[in-house]
């Protein structure tokens, strides 16, 4: 018997080829971050006649409040930029940097073989504050109390706790819980209730000193009458050399940390030009080696050497080479990535196509089971046994916020640092301090990253852009720390590759490896371990083990955590995209906007 057809309207064709999310198209204006109410706030500033770093600027000083468990202003921020009367690409680094009196001798006349993950020993003067406020002075329109004005407004008036900031594992408050009650009672008093019981998801939360806070720079900032470029200088002097200082300070000293007033009069923003590479006629961007960025351009560097398309998207011989290639940087990063003010990295040769094609030539048809840097001081594949340094990863943490707009300014943010995890929130300011000097080692004195006096840590927060003839195209970006441009890799090759739309390349499934060093404490990693979302399908699994990957299969949704913005340069449409990894995993309620 013939079973009849419905007459319901709504679909009958599969859904499986379908975005979780939707695509969201704009005109004006688009943003994409790690929580609705900063996208809603990048918006608003739109709206008000800011311009894209403007919106970006007022997302991720949102960001800092609703999701303090992934970042807070304490933190670490670098910023890619650039704007329709400068297009060039601008790398604004807003990293910490290390006290004075960090050197490895503080810490090991403390007892201690590593800087510890968490605590006011792991405090250097934060970056983000200024990263943000240099960023608004060369590109922005509004005040500095217009773009800190929704941010301001949640911590004061207060927002909805969500599943992110109470239940991700090891980070957010639940985990955090009993270290709040027994040392941290600063953070208690934020995010506890107070029996010290946990707030329930959807309960207001209030943060009235960081409120305070963001009144106090400005009505700095109002008091200088001259131009909106100075009222900025000024919410800068008040931050670094003002009141926000001699608080971090008196807090420093009450616990026994390394950071002094001097380390604060001596801050200033670097501004560096970014490097990049070109790839399948896109230029893409990214931070210099004291960020992990450029492993992202080394990877793409020797991928140019296999034909991806041909292997097909995500088939066993696909993630098989991306992943060896991978391995290969990520190596490299180890050997060589630090501060350049203070180690030479050789990135030329690094990032040439020659060396791209050395190194490819290390991929077989089985996973590699070693850390294999290159030479790129001889110009050769392999670094000998004896010279290289092995490692660990590089941490965990962040959100990130891109924003485009009609007039071609654009914005790839990539806030990270001083989230819950880190140490006891400041009572005086509502936000703890970052332990990014954590990242630093203390021997070997050769190491790249080893501590001293004003350097700057290796760290895994990594922006990038892209551009195609001169003009800004792409601007993405992800949580995860040793894990994020390795996701990154995977969506460019799915966007440049693959043609896939914005949102489909950020939720198509992914994989990471964690076969090299990790940046943060404690430096761990597991060699040839590849963890990999079931949806890659079991033939792709099936293969990769017979190639000798340790798979560690992880539940769909768990890989991945982009944003991004991406302007069509014919039409001038603007679109964002986000993960929906972020609320599937109870991290954070990512969201884009474009109107």
């Amino acid at each position: 018997m013939t079973r009849p057809t419905s007459n319901r309207p709504f679909r009958y064709k599969d859904t499986t080829s379908i975005t979780t999310h939707p695509r969201v198209f704009g005109h004006r204006g688009a943003v994409a971050a790690e929580h609705y109410l900063a996208s809603m706030a990048g918006m608003d500033i739109l709206k008000q006649g800011g311009t894209a770093i403007d919106a970006a600027i007022a997302a991720t000083l949102v960001e800092g409040v609703v999701n303090a468990h992934m970042h807070t202003i304490g933190g670490e921020l670098p910023i890619l930029a650039c704007s329709p009367d400068r297009p060039e690409v601008v790398c604004i680094n807003g990293n910490m940097v290390a006290p004075e009196a960090a050197t490895p001798q503080a810490f090991l006349e403390r007892g201690l073989e590593k800087i510890p993950p968490s605590g006011i020993l792991a405090a250097g003067v934060p970056g983000a504050m200024g990263a943000l406020l240099e960023a608004s002075r060369r590109y922005g329109k509004l005040r500095f109390a217009d773009v800190c004005a929704p941010a301001l407004d949640l911590a004061r008036n207060g927002f909805a706790a969500h599943a992110g900031l109470l239940r991700q594992h090891g980070f957010g408050v639940t985990d955090l819980r009993q270290s709040f009650l027994k040392e941290w009672h600063g953070s208690a008093a934020l995010y506890l209730l107070a029996d010290g019981s946990l707030p329930e998801e959807g309960s207001t939360i209030r943060n009235p000193a960081i409120a305070s806070m963001f009144e106090y720079l400005s009505s700095e900032e109002a008091k200088s009458k001259t131009s909106r470029e100075d009222g900025i200088q000024a919410a800068f002097d008040a931050f670094y050399k003002g009141d926000v200082a001699r608080e971090i300070v008196l807090f420093s000293e009450k616990h026994g940390g390394l950071l002094k007033r001097s380390d604060f009069d001596r801050f200033k923003v670097r501004i560096e030009q970014p490097l990049s590479i070109k790839f399948e006629g896109v230029d893409i961007y990214k931070c210099g080696p004291w960020n992990q960025g450029p492993a992202l351009l080394q990877t793409l560097s020797i991928l140019k050497n296999f034909p991806l398309r041909d292997l097909g998207h995500n088939t066993a011989h696909y993630a098989h080479v991306v992943v060896e290639a991978m391995k290969l940087a990520y190596a490299d990063r180890e050997q060589f990535y630090g501060d350049p003010q203070f180690v030479e990295v050789p990135m030329k040769v690094l990032l040439s196509d020659g060396y791209g094609k050395l190194r490819s030539a290390l991929v077989s048809d089985r996973a590699d089971l070693e850390v294999r840097p290159g030479d790129p001081k001889g110009v050769k594949a392999l670094l000998p046994a004896i010279e290289r340094i092995g490692g660990s990863l590089w941490g965990p943490g962040t959100v990130h916020v891109d924003a485009m707009d009609h007039n071609g300014y654009t914005a790839a943010f990539t806030p990270s640092g001083a989230y819950l995890k880190c140490g006891e929130v400041v009572p005086a300011l509502g936000f703890p301090l970052g332990a990014r000097l954590s990242n630093c080692r203390l021997t070997p004195a050769h190491h790249p990253n080893v501590v001293a006096p004003f350097k700057q840590p290796r760290t895994t927060i990594s922006p990038s852009m892209a551009t195609k003839d001169g003009k800004a195209w792409l601007a993405f970006g992800s949580m995860g720390g040793d894990q994020q441009d390795q996701w990154q890799i995977q969506f460019i090759l799915n966007r440049v590759i693959f043609d896939m739309p914005l949102q489909q390349a950020i939720e198509a499934p992914k994989f990471s490896s964690d076969h090299f060093p990790a940046l943060f404490h404690p430096h761990n990693f597991y060699l040839n371990r590849l963890r990999i979302e079931e949806g890659v399908g079991r033939p792709t699994l099936s293969g990769l083990q017979d190639r000798g990957h340790d798979l560690d299969v992880a539940p769909p949704w768990t890989e991945g955590f982009l944003c991004a913005t991406e302007r069509n340069l014919t039409t001038g449409v603007m679109e964002a995209g986000s993960d929906p990894r972020g609320a599937k995993s109870e991290v954070f309620p990512a969201y884009a906007l474009a109107y």
